[in-house]
């Protein structure tokens, strides 16, 4: 953390401030930063201080991480963005565009649990009277282990 510049505070906001408008916890803030997510200067007082291109960043991750996004995969991507200014429209459409792919195999394997859900859980176990239609002798046990049907998309 660097210490703030001879510039007026009242462009910064204090962890509080970022707290209540991200609605996150401070703890929360707290953690981010030590992952490299955000960061912050220091007052003279030595507490923290963040520029309000924070928020935009703390909206990126709380978006990411609601559709099931790692942090380590934010934090790969925020390494494309430069520090110290509010992400732009272009920025978010190449971090999205980083994202997609991987979102769209997770929207294809959750279509697929949710319609075979009532009929499998797909793990090829026995023990489900439907099962021995799906896994005959079971098949699927000699492929792996774990749920051999969801892996597939056929």
């Amino acid at each position: 953390m660097d210490t703030i510049p001879a510039t007026p505070l009242g462009k910064l906001l204090t962890v509080g401030e970022v707290a209540e408008r991200s609605g996150l916890a401070v703890s929360a803030l707290h953690f981010y930063e030590t992952k490299g997510l955000i960061s912050s200067i220091r007052s003279r007082g030595n507490q923290r201080r963040y520029g309000r291109d924070v928020l935009r960043r703390l909206g990126i991750i709380k978006v990411a991480q609601r559709v099931g996004i790692s942090l380590s995969e934010i934090q790969a991507a925020f390494e494309s963005l430069p520090q110290g200014r509010t992400p732009t429209v272009a920025d978010w459409q190449t971090l999205s565009a980083l994202w997609k792919d991987d979102l769209d195999a997770r929207i294809r394997r959750l279509s697929l649990l949710r319609d075979r859900l009532t009929g499998c859980i797909g793990c090829g176990c026995l023990s489900i009277e439907s099962c021995p239609l799906r896994n005959p002798c079971d098949r699927l046990g000699k492929e792996g282990p774990g749920a051999r049907l969801l892996e597939t998309e056929n």
